[in-house]
């Protein structure tokens, strides 16, 4: 299964993420594929083992900012507080504006990749809240 999938990951696997293992469960990787510069978008590739899903958590900004995901290998999951869980495969975009409480994550049989793209904004930062608890999780 992840000899077809690191095929299919053209952006690359990275190194594992272990500067914000502590606001994942399971192992993640990061391939940064831009620098971080003012005004200019950051994209990089986030990659997740297996059932490995990030926390809940908000981008914060008073102007612009958010998040894009460009979902390029496997299959994952993004959830945005209150609403139900959205199934991802290559191809999806996600729009996240700011403010707005989600989390996202490879499903229970699949490493999944997607482009992580921070959208510029004024006064921007991340706020990781509370994990996607196991029984929520394993319900999808």
């Amino acid at each position: 299964m992840y000899k077809q999938f690191d095929e299919a990951n053209v952006f690359g696997l990275g190194n594992e993420n272990s500067a914000y293992a502590q606001y994942f469960i399971g192992k993640s990787y990061l391939n940064p594929l831009t620098s971080p510069a003012p005004g200019v978008p950051f994209f990089a590739n986030v990659t997740f083992e297996p059932a490995c899903r990030n926390n809940w958590h908000i981008h914060h900004a008073t102007k612009g900012g958010g998040q894009i995901l460009l979902c390029v290998a496997g299959s994952g999951w993004y959830q945005e507080w209150g609403k139900p869980a959205r199934s991802l495969k290559p191809g999806d975009v996600v729009v996240i504006p700011p403010e707005v409480k989600h989390w996202h994550g490879a499903k229970k049989d699949s490493w999944f990749s997607h482009i992580a793209v921070e959208v510029p904004g004024e006064n921007t930062s991340n706020e990781w809240l509370e994990p996607v608890d196991d029984e929520s999780y394993s319900a999808l």
